[in-house]
């Protein structure tokens, strides 16, 4: 027998919880590691949760995945910690992460979601779902902290299982027929009919589900870049290549929009009808306005036109990562506030609590969702009979534009933070004026999640390594999209001379 912590796996490993959940290399996510989590979740939950509802114990939980080649592997190992810890597995299959964390919801057991979301194929993770929602950065905490006991007799020396046995049930379709529901008897009857929409299908875990559910909604459906390969689509930094297929498939197709998602479905991608990508902020913005949201939470690189337009009762912002946005909803939620949602910069939206909306009742969902996002603006622009472009106009006219460097260490990431932030208030403003003369004078810094800079003409810069993967990334905003991306190209630019 080998006692271990999650922690101390953490550092012999490299798999690590990251914004969101449990991330790694694939080579690093062994039988053995993604075993070691799923047991040391199990430990947290049965610990703090009261798993019984109506005088019936809590025997089971949900398990999905996405479609890396790596999921398998992994689902099999959660599988088997699942059950050797005493719990059945239901095995919802490969669907998205918003599905399988809304059947633990509805039927009052835990999830585990298989995904490396946005991520390269090589990287892989696991998100966890309590019983009320996705694990917190506190219970994190206490979950590194779980001593869990491995068997000799189960891994090998490779930290492979000795045994090829699988551990998966048959696939219950119930999570997946319930999400699809919950969108379908949303909207109006033939809500989308005339519309002609784009469904870019890549290797998106929902990409038959998105093309099923505007079909019901009556859309004429175009299917569009299909993968057999997974493609690492990442809303926040569109590729170029993304960038130009959009273009040419609106002309080619004379389609109404795109729409698409990145591998789990948990964060959206829509165009208008020029294929022009509409950023994650403006169109989380877009969906709560749709559904009438009084109080939004949303972190600190998103879009400012959230305060500017005056739309909601208030904004909060935090930190990056939606466990920080679950976090600050239930702050709003707990003081019984009416309409409480959140969104990120990646488009993911964050229902807290239960809305009516075209006479349905649309329960709360607190954890990142595409589809609700994609529907809702389909649906804004026919009711209000315009363009999605002229829906994205009618919002203060703040752009902004991300971009990464990829395979970049993180202690690069930290030691440029660290040059901005290390000095005196005074002595950390001339430093960025000095690095960054074309930006002018500083007005605001804001060290909330990485450093956020706010210039006097009304620039903004927001510097932050991911916390998924060896990258850093660079969020900029102006008042014109051309000058936001050659602020962010600047930024960039410098920031590889300096490291």
């Amino acid at each position: 027998m080998m006692q271990t912590t999650i922690e101390k796996l953490m550092q012999t490993s490299q798999v690590k919880f990251g914004t969101s959940g449990a991330r790694g290399l694939v080579s690093d996510m062994t039988d053995q590691v993604c075993y070691a989590y799923t047991q040391g979740f199990i430990q947290y939950i049965k610990k703090t949760q009261k798993l019984i509802k109506n005088d019936v114990q809590i025997s089971s939980i949900a398990l999905a995945g996405d479609l890396r080649n790596s999921t398998p592997n992994i689902l099999n190992a959660c599988a088997r910690a699942i059950i050797d810890s005493g719990f059945q597995v239901i095995n919802t299959g490969l669907i998205a992460t918003p599905a399988v964390a809304l059947y633990g919801l509805a039927h009052d057991c835990p999830a585990i979601m298989v995904t490396g979301s946005h991520i390269p194929d090589d990287r892989n993770g696991i998100k966890f779902y309590k019983l009320a929602s996705e694990i917190l950065k506190e219970d994190e905490l206490i979950i590194k902290d779980e001593v869990i006991t491995l068997s000799d007799d189960l891994f090998d020396s490779h930290g492979q299982f000795k045994d090829s046995e699988n551990f998966l049930p048959a696939v219950d379709s119930t999570a997946l027929e319930e999400y699809r529901k919950r969108y379908c008897e949303l909207f109006p009857e033939n809500a989308l009919v005339g519309k002609k929409i784009g469904v870019y299908q890549h290797s998106g875990v929902a990409r038959e589900l998105i093309v099923e559910i505007l079909e019901k909604l009556g859309a004429e459906v175009v299917k569009l870049g299909y993968s057999e390969q997974f493609v690492p689509v990442d809303t926040e930094a569109v590729r170029k290549e993304d960038v130009g297929l959009a273009r040419q498939w609106v002309v080619e197709h004379q389609l109404d929009a795109i729409v698409s998602t990145d591998g789990d479905a948990d964060r959206p991608l829509i165009s208008d009808e020029n294929g022009q990508w509409l950023r994650g902020d403006i169109v989380g913005f877009l969906c709560a306005q749709y559904l009438q949201i009084d109080h939004i939470v949303t972190p600190v690189s998103s879009n400012t036109c959230v305060e500017e337009s005056g739309f909601f009762v208030d904004v909060k912002r935090t930190r990056i990562g939606s466990p920080y946005v679950i976090e600050a909803m239930n702050y709003y939620i707990e003081d019984h506030y009416a309409a409480v949602a959140g969104y990120e910069a990646n488009g993911g939206f964050l229902l807290g609590t239960p809305i009516r909306k075209n006479g349905s009742l649309l329960s709360a969902l607190p954890t990142r969702d595409a589809i609700v996002v994609l529907l809702t603006l389909l649906h804004s622009s026919v009711e209000q009979k315009i363009s999605l472009s002229q829906l994205s106009a009618q919002l203060p006219q703040r752009y902004t534009y991300s971009d990464r460097i990829k395979d970049f260490a993180i202690e690069k990431s930290q030691q440029i933070i660290s040059r901005y932030t290390k000095g005196t208030d005074e002595a950390n403003r001339i430093c960025i004026e000095t690095d960054f003369p074309e930006f002018g004078q500083i007005k605001n810094i804001n060290t909330l999640d990485g450093l956020r800079v706010t210039f006097d003409s009304g620039n903004i810069i927001h510097f932050r390594p991911s916390g998924n993967a060896p990258e850093f990334r660079c969020y900029s905003e102006s008042s014109s999209i051309n000058k936001a991306r050659i602020i962010n190209e600047t930024a960039l630019k410098q920031v590889i001379a300096l490291s």
